[in-house]
């Protein structure tokens, strides 16, 4: 697709001389790793000499706490890009758009149903979907058509200007690599001093335990195991990959002999307090 003028650098950012201070996801996006952010960041901070990759990019919180000098963050669902792309590169026209949305049922559907042709338009969309959709839920349907309904109460978009938190992301993610690609084409350049961080959707071999889809092909078993490959191919080139995955026998048996760390939340998925649990994540960790 040709270059349009929107796509392409606006004026606006801000100059911050502190470029190392982490900064709070845009997002709100399932399965999201600001309760792991911190300590992902630092078990990858020491490796890191060379370029960080994200390829499995979401809410990014891990690059927004780590604030790399070289990155490349990738993700296969392009309207995700493309929003991230619009915020490095035009958060004030985006600001501004939003600002002018008011937040209730009927301009929420309208704006559901709306198809921009301008990419700072999309990403107005999909920002202000993302804030004010039920529970936060990036969720398609087979057609690739958002179905989320309203989500109401004190669901809103405007603290994505009101705690500048598209500013600050503009500033982390300046001079960074931004790719709408499966996560091979991503991993195939990392190589030695480089670090590449995934975070899948967590598929394990059953294909029963209650992922959520958030692009028209689920992440599957298959492609678990190409992760897996991948990962090794990385690690033999000299990269270190630290992997975010379901805590399953399946899933640590692609990674036999692999170290890894185990990782407890409290599972937010009930609304009722009582019938919250604590769950287990793996983080597995290659090292050349």
């Amino acid at each position: 697709m040709a270059a349009r003028a929107d796509d392409l650098r606006c004026a606006g950012q801000r100059e911050d001389g502190d470029a190392k201070r982490p900064v709070l996801p845009f997002l709100k996006w399932p399965g999201g790793k600001r309760w792991a952010a911190e300590r992902i960041a630092a078990i990858v901070e020491p490796h890191l000499n060379g370029r960080y990759y994200e390829p499995f990019l979401g809410g990014g919180a891990v690059f927004f706490q780590l604030r790399p000098r070289k990155a490349t963050l990738a993700d296969i669902n392009s309207e995700l890009i493309e929003a991230y792309r619009s915020v490095r590169d035009c958060h004030v026209e985006v600001v501004q758009s939003l600002q002018m949305l008011p937040v209730n049922k009927q301009v929420y559907a309208a704006v559901r149903q709306w198809k921009p042709r301008r990419s700072v338009e999309r990403a107005v969309r999909f920002l202000y979907l993302n804030r004010t959709a039920f529970g936060g839920i990036y969720r398609v349907n087979r057609s690739g058509e958002f179905n989320v309904p309203y989500g109401g109460g004190t669901r809103t978009h405007e603290i994505l200007w009101s705690s500048t938190l598209l500013e600050d992301a503009a500033q982390a993610l300046t001079g960074t690599t931004l790719r709408n690609c499966d996560f091979t084409l991503t991993m195939r350049h990392a190589s030695r001093g480089d670090v590449v961080y995934c975070d899948p959707t967590y598929t394990v071999a059953h294909d029963q335990n209650g992922f959520v889809r958030y692009n028209e092909r689920n992440f599957s078993w298959a492609d678990q195991g190409r992760l897996a490959v991948a990962a090794r191919a990385a690690r033999a080139r000299g990269a270190v990959v630290i992997v975010s995955n379901a805590h399953h026998a399946s899933v640590l048996g692609l990674y036999e002999g692999v170290r890894r760390r185990v990782l407890n939340r409290m599972s937010c998925v009930s609304a009722d307090p009582a019938g919250r649990r604590e769950v287990k994540e793996s983080l597995l960790i290659l090292e050349p």
